[in-house]
């Protein structure tokens, strides 16, 4: 067994991997010339948890997030969703995921209802496409906007319709890269309660700044900080408030850079 695939199952042991790995990370690394974006990481989610995945800006967590989902090459390593080598069977894993990126393109010349529908036939949903739409629209708050232009949208509104796409396939796994980017508090609320909602039955990776989104909803926490991996632990590990978690955060992020 490799050193890459032992840290992983050794990571599944210590966060329920007897449920087994729907998202992995062995060893991923993105090197764009001489500047490293990720180097080494690796970590495992297994089935029915919710990992918030940390650090400060441009350490690395949307670079990992686009090598998990298979919108970016890793030049070396390899990521896994549902067992599936996103790499060699990109297929197979994206039926697996709902991605949502950070400021995630949309065609600003449709409307939601209408952008939803072309995505879905693009999956290939036929029959069950009209009841999913049905529950996006519900669970993402998008009834008022339905048939209003994208371009005519608020930045929140936008970020609901990336929700609403990520959902819209019923995945196993959900990757998101600042769920509530852009959202009013009560819609930050209403994502928070949503993410819980979904936590029951699926594998969620979402990243952050809202230590108190992380308290809120997530039971783990996977820090990265200048491209590497620095923490991969319980939330409670972090600190019992937002406060305690800020000094950890801190401290690890900074040592890191030090």
């Amino acid at each position: 067994m490799s050193d890459v695939a032992a840290k992983t199952d050794k990571q599944m042991a210590s966060h329920g991997g007897a449920t087994g790995a729907m998202i992995r990370a062995a060893g991923l690394c993105k090197f764009y010339g001489p500047f490293a974006a990720a180097q080494d990481v690796t970590f495992a989610v297994p089935k029915g948890q919710v990992a918030a995945f940390l650090g400060p800006n441009g350490a690395g967590k949307s670079t990992t997030m686009k090598m998990l989902t298979g919108f970016l090459a890793p030049t070396r390593g390899d990521a896994f969703i549902g067992g599936h080598n996103v790499s060699d069977d990109r297929l197979a894993a994206s039926q697996l995921v709902g991605y949502l990126p950070e400021n995630g393109p949309l065609y600003e010349e449709m409307t939601p209802a209408g952008i939803l529908k072309h995505l879905g036939q693009a999956r290939g949903m036929r029959y069950e496409l009209s009841d999913r739409m049905d529950f996006v629209v519900d669970k993402c708050a998008l009834s008022s906007v339905w048939h209003k232009p994208i371009s005519k949208l608020s930045r929140g509104f936008r970020q609901r319709v990336g929700m609403a796409q990520a959902l819209l396939h019923d995945p196993d796994v959900l990757i998101l890269d600042e769920p509530t980017s852009g959202l009013d508090p009560n819609q930050v609320q209403g994502v928070r309660d949503l993410i819980v909602e979904l936590g029951q039955t699926k594998t969620i990776l979402l990243s952050t700044h809202i230590l108190q989104e992380v308290l809120a909803v997530c039971s783990r926490v996977i820090l990265i900080s200048e491209s590497r991996l620095v923490f991969d632990g319980r939330t409670s590990d972090m600190g019992a408030d937002s406060t305690e978690m800020e000094h950890t955060f801190r401290q690890l992020t900074n040592a890191s850079a030090a």
